[in-house]
């Protein structure tokens, strides 16, 4: 997507538990950017979508577009 800032971002937590955010990826372009993280890191314990997760890319890309 042109235009949009895409991060992962990883949380380590002090009890050395970790937690990945994806922001700027429209449907499952985050599973995609962050599988490979994921599998570094550990299984999944629990996942939590976002609006961004049920947006089209088009609906992303005009959110930017208004910004």
């Amino acid at each position: 997507m042109t235009g949009t800032s895409q991060t992962i971002e990883i949380i380590v937590k002090p009890d050395g538990s970790t937690s990945l955010e994806t922001k700027g990826f429209a449907g499952n372009g985050c599973r995609a950017a962050s599988e490979f993280l994921e599998q570094a890191l550990g299984s999944r314990a629990s996942e939590q979508l976002t609006s961004e997760f049920h947006q089209s890319v088009a609906g992303i890309q005009q959110t930017t577009q208004q910004r």
